[in-house]
């Protein structure tokens, strides 16, 4: 009798980690919904310096600038960033990966990074790189 009262509890325990994972894919955990991601930039500088995200899913990243002065994302690898270094863009607005942030707002991109790897985020206006406004976003397989 407690054998049988044993196995139904194990199937009952069973049953409601089945729904559990099909409830949470429902729910918005799926591969196509973009995870989130929020960077602050404050006396010139990024927070976090840092982040993950998997290949291949949608992330939607949040800017927030809260100085009074504008600043730009761009996120890539180091052939793109010695192209800004040098370039003459005043203003990104075509590509989810250069972004400008004027001061005081907020800007949302959704970037899909394909492939594994490390990417550098710089601000290229005069002097902020210098002054520290470089963060690493890591794309795990």
């Amino acid at each position: 009798m407690k054998r049988r009262f044993a196995l139904s509890s194990v199937a009952a325990l069973l049953a409601a980690i089945m729904v559990w994972a099909v409830g949470g894919a429902v729910l918005g955990t799926s591969r196509s919904e973009p995870l989130h991601v929020e960077i602050t930039i404050h006396y010139s500088h990024y927070e976090p310096a840092a982040f993950r995200v998997p290949a291949g899913r949608p992330v939607a990243i949040v800017l927030r600038n809260t100085d009074p002065i504008d600043h730009e994302w761009i996120v890539g690898d180091a052939a793109l960033h010695e192209r800004h270094r040098t370039g003459t863009e005043p203003y990104h607005a075509s590509r989810p990966t250069e972004v400008t942030i004027p001061a005081l707002s907020t800007i949302t991109t959704v970037v899909t990074f394909a492939s594994p790897g490390s990417l550098q985020y710089i601000c290229h206006l005069p002097g902020h790189e210098a002054y520290g406004m470089v963060g690493t976003v890591t794309i795990t397989p």
